[in-house]
């Protein structure tokens, strides 16, 4: 007697749709696992609790906090990535995914503990990937703060071939009675500026297609040596974010810092006025610190005027710290110590009623 043949499952069959031919291969994707634990040892401090693998990251407040309350931040890399996919080049977006985070942190002079990044792309690229999580880990080195987790995502569809989608949060601690909140800010305060690293990861819309325009008029190259740059343009674009950690931390820790602002999108204008009280005005003098060669050339190229170029770009200073003027010479000696690039940019004044919250010196005013 013959037995009925077995019914064949839809698993079994070889022509069923299954999740690799949809373009995500979960056994290719599992290979970066082992890379991720070898990338973010190097990372790690004594308050994680949990390893790589897990759900969720686990972490505790450094013992030495006595009344410790955590910061939280959340930045992208934005698109910066677009020129990161044209050069074929992630070595350094990890790091502006690291900083674009902490830098928000320590305004509040919170020390950065952990962070945690989101990859997205196409399709898993092994050697793309640990590129840039490799980035992502010399950035939480440079800051201090672990590489607790993350999420890389295979998305068909979503992305284009070759590039990416990055993102972090951090988180941050800080005593609850050493918040730096800008309330005590007053006038005859200095304004200090410190130097930022080029355009960081900010107003790469407009500079991408300033780019784009210079190279169709033959009047820019991007891979060439650029002797006012004194390298090439793609390298000076893709300069990482400077991260002011360690400095500013270091400052809040000795001296007497009123208010702190990242000088991020929006430039000065849509950053330094956050950090100040009612009844004070920001008085900043654009001539008091030299301007990287990068600007002026994208300026120039670009035909910006300088009221545009402080309302977009950090324009050369990356951070501010508001200090007390007596305090201001030995805070530039420390800040050169610690090898900081750092300048008196301005003052802080009374403002009147109807007065505006910034106001900058004659350089700008005649870019209008």
């Amino acid at each position: 007697m013959s037995k009925k043949p077995s019914k064949r499952s839809k698993s079994d069959d070889p022509t069923a749709p299954t999740y690799a031919s949809a373009g995500v291969d979960l056994d290719h994707d599992e290979e970066f696992i082992s890379a991720i634990a070898e990338i973010t040892r190097p990372t790690l401090r004594p308050e994680i609790l949990s390893s790589i693998g897990g759900f969720a990251g686990l972490f505790k407040a450094p013992d030495r906090y006595e009344n410790p309350v955590f910061v939280a931040g959340a930045d992208g890399v934005g698109t910066k990535l677009k020129l990161a996919a044209e050069l074929g080049r992630y070595d350094t977006v990890g790091i502006d995914c690291v900083a674009m985070v902490v830098n928000d942190l320590i305004v509040q002079g919170a020390e950065p503990i952990v962070f945690l990044d989101y990859l997205a792309m196409n399709r898993l690229d092994l050697e793309l990937a640990k590129q840039t999580l490799r980035g992502i880990a010399e950035g939480c080195r440079r800051a201090g703060c672990a590489l607790l987790g993350g999420e890389t995502a295979t998305m068909p569809g979503a992305h284009a071939k070759g590039e990416i989608e990055l993102v972090g949060f951090g988180v941050g601690v800080v005593e609850r009675d050493q918040i730096v909140d800008g309330s005590e800010i007053s006038h005859g305060d200095d304004i200090l500026g410190l130097a930022s690293s080029g355009f960081h990861s900010n107003g790469f819309s407009l500079v991408r297609k300033i780019v784009k325009a210079g190279i169709k008029a033959g009047q820019l190259e991007m891979r060439a040596e650029n002797p006012e740059l004194n390298t090439s343009l793609a390298a000076s674009l893709m300069a990482p974010t400077r991260i002011y950690v360690k400095p500013v931390l270091n400052l809040v820790r000795d001296f007497t810092v009123k208010g702190i602002a990242h000088i991020t999108g929006g430039g000065f204008e849509g950053n330094l006025p956050r950090v100040l009280p009612n009844g004070v005005q920001a008085q900043i003098d654009p001539k008091s610190w030299p301007r990287p060669p990068v600007f002026e050339l994208i300026q120039r190229i670009g035909g910006i005027s300088d009221r545009e170029m402080l309302r977009v770009f950090n324009c050369g200073i990356g951070m501010v710290a508001i200090v007390p003027p007596e305090q201001t010479d030995e805070i530039l000696d420390r800040l050169s110590a610690l090898s900081e690039r750092a300048y008196r940019i301005g003052t802080v004044e009374a403002k009147g009623p109807d007065e505006p919250t910034l106001v900058f010196g004659p350089r700008a005013a005649a870019g209008d």
